[in-house]
C-alpha cells in the first residue's frame, strides 16, 4: 500500500528520494561490486548518491530522474537511476566497482538480486523509447515515480507493460527437444519460445510456436511457471511442458528461426545440466550441449521434466 502511495503522490515520492537507496546504472548496464569471489548489487544512499553527483555540475537535476522500483521490508523507498550520460570512469572510481553488461550481471549476482536487476533495466529501458507521445509526437513527462509518462498535448497516459512470450519444454515421454538460435553461444540448448499473437491464449501460442519451429503437434500441455525477463525488452514468460506422440516425433526445423533442434535422452539431460560453458568445448575442437543456468525459468522447465521422468 505504501509503494501505491508513492507512484500516486507525487510530494510524498519527491520526499522519498531525499531519502531512499538507489540502484544505479549507466546506459543500462547495473553497478555492481566485487567482493572476494561474490558479485554483490549496492543499494547507494541518497546522500551518497549527491556526494558523487556534486562531482558533475551538469548533474544537478539528475536524482528527479530516477525511477522507484520498491521499498524494504522497513518500507524504505528504492530507486533506480541510469547515469549514461556521466563517465562512468569517475562513478566507478568513487564508488569502488564496474558498471556489467546485464546479461553477465545476471548470472553472477545472487539468484534474489536477478529479478530486480531484470526489472530495473526494463523500466528504464521503458522509459527511453516512450519519451515522445506516438500519437502527437510531442514529448512526455515521467511521473516522479516513473510509474507512467503523459503527454500534456493529447493528454494520453502511457504505463509500462511487457509482452506475453512462451517457453515451452517439448517431450515425447522419454526424451526432450532442445533448441539453439545462431545467436545463442556456442552449445547453447533452451526451450522453444515465441510471443504470444494479438488475440491468442497462451494453449494456441504454444500450438502454434512448437509447430512453426520444429514442426511437431502438441497432443496435451500443462502450465508450469512464470517470469518476467528483459530481453529483447520486458517480456513476460509463461512455461508450460507440451506432450507430443512418439510415434509423430520427427523434427522439421524453421531454418529462418533456429539453428538446429533435437531430442535429448535423459542421460544427455543429466550431464548437461552438470556442464559449464567453460567446459564445454572438447580438445577436436567440438562443443558439448550446456543449458540455461539456473536463474532461467528454461533451467527450471528442464529441472521438472528430469523429475518427471526420475519418478
Amino acid at each position: 500500500r505504501y509503494l501505491n502511495q508513492l507512484k500516486e503522490d507525487d510530494s510524498l515520492c519527491r520526499q522519498a528520494q531525499t531519502s531512499g537507496t538507489f540502484y544505479l546504472f549507466h546506459n543500462l548496464s547495473p553497478f555492481l561490486q566485487k567482493v572476494g569471489k561474490k558479485y554483490l548489487v549496492p543499494q547507494v544512499s541518497a546522500a551518497e548518491m549527491r556526494r558523487v553527483l556534486e562531482k558533475f555540475p551538469e548533474a544537478e537535476q539528475w536524482m528527479e530522474k530516477s525511477v522507484l522500483i520498491g521499498c524494504s521490508d522497513e518500507l524504505r523507498p528504492r530507486f533506480v537511476l541510469d547515469l549514461g550520460g556521466l563517465d562512468k570512469s569517475v562513478i566507478e572510481s568513487e564508488l569502488q566497482g564496474s558498471f556489467t553488461d546485464l546479461r553477465k550481471a545476471l548470472f553472477v549476482v545472487d539468484m534474489e538480486d536477478s529479478p530486480l536487476l531484470a526489472s530495473a533495466q526494463s523500466l528504464l529501458r521503458w522509459h527511453d523509447s516512450h519519451q515522445y507521445c506516438s500519437r502527437t509526437g510531442q514529448p512526455t513527462q515521467k511521473n516522479p515515480a516513473g510509474s507512467k509518462r503523459v503527454c500534456h498535448a493529447s493528454g494520453v497516459t502511457y504505463y509500462p507493460q511487457m509482452s506475453p512470450v512462451v517457453i515451452t519444454l517439448v517431450s515425447d515421454g522419454s526424451r526432450c527437444l532442445l533448441a539453439r538460435q545462431p545467436s545463442f553461444p556456442p552449445g547453447m540448448f533452451t526451450a522453444l519460445s515465441g510471443f504470444c499473437d494479438m488475440g491468442e491464449n497462451v494453449e494456441e501460442a504454444v500450438w502454434r510456436e512448437v509447430a512453426e519451429e520444429v514442426g511437431l503437434e502438441v497432443e496435451s500441455l500443462s502450465y508450469s511457471a512464470s517470469q518476467h525477463w528483459p530481453f529483447p525488452s520486458s517480456c513476460l514468460m509463461i512455461a508450460c511442458h507440451a506432450l507430443v506422440a512418439a510415434q509423430r516425433a520427427e523434427i522439421s526445423i524453421d531454418s529462418l528461426e533456429l539453428e538446429e533442434a533435437r531430442w535429448f535422452g535423459l542421460e544427455e539431460i543429466v550431464e548437461g545440466l552438470k556442464r559449464q560453458p567453460s567446459s564445454s568445448k572438447q580438445d577436436d575442437g567440438s562443443i558439448l550441449p550446456w543449458f540455461p543456468p539456473k536463474q532461467a525459468i528454461a533451467h527450471q522447465l528442464i529441472r521438472e521434466w528430469l523429475q518427471q521422468q526420475s519418478a
